[in-house]
């Protein structure tokens, strides 16, 4: 069930609910419309966490450019900016990519992002977004039922590279950051493999 808000002073004091108590961590905004994103759980915290990891010792350690776990990402360059943006839960900015520091977000799409899935969320509805800004990879952890995704920008649309499932093999390589990823079958959950390239480090995440 979705709620639409017409009464602005209970806009506003849902909003300002929100950011005093953290909620608003993940929040959107589509074309000026305000998205409450669904609180993310532990286990979610769990894999943006782990996969910011390998990617910081991938890309970052290696001075490749930028990892950040979850940022303000806008097709828009100044104060327009907070009337349209996402906020993937991962993004890598490398070096030579066409994503610019505006200190509050991302204008234009980093290189590679992450949308880790709850319930209810709209993280495939964010695909022409991510499209329309430039992001080069997108990869998709969806939780219900598990999968990997990796899509890839082609001809200005975000195309289906590769879909894995628990314990299928199917290893999805990235163009963009130095790693592929394959998942596994888990005893709590299935478990994301991220393998750099180099064929010697390996993150269980």
């Amino acid at each position: 069930m979705a709620l639409m808000v017409l009464d602005q002073e209970l806009e506003d004091r849902l909003i300002a609910e929100r950011q005093a108590s953290g909620g608003d961590r993940f929040d959107e905004v589509w074309e000026g419309v305000y998205m409450m994103a669904p609180l993310a759980n532990n286990e979610h915290g769990d894999i943006q966490g782990g996969l910011s990891a390998a990617f910081h010792d991938s890309v970052v350690s290696a001075g490749l450019g930028r990892v950040q776990p979850g940022a303000n990402v806008s097709d828009r360059e100044r104060e327009e900016w907070v009337n349209n943006y996402r906020c993937p839960d991962v993004v890598v900015v490398l070096n030579d990519g066409r994503a610019e520091d505006h200190g509050t977000h991302w204008f234009g799409g980093p290189d590679f992002a992450v949308e880790i899935v709850s319930k209810r969320d709209r993280s495939r509805e964010k695909f022409d977004f991510y499209a329309a800004v430039g992001v080069r990879e997108l990869f998709l952890v969806d939780r219900f039922p598990w999968s990997l995704e990796l899509y890839r920008l082609v001809r200005g649309s975000i195309d289906l590279v590769a879909r894995a499932e628990p314990g299928d093999e199917t290893l999805l390589v990235s163009e963009v950051v130095p790693n592929s990823f394959r998942l596994l079958k888990g005893r709590m959950r299935p478990q994301i493999e991220v393998t750099h390239r180099d064929g010697v480090r390996r993150w269980l995440v």
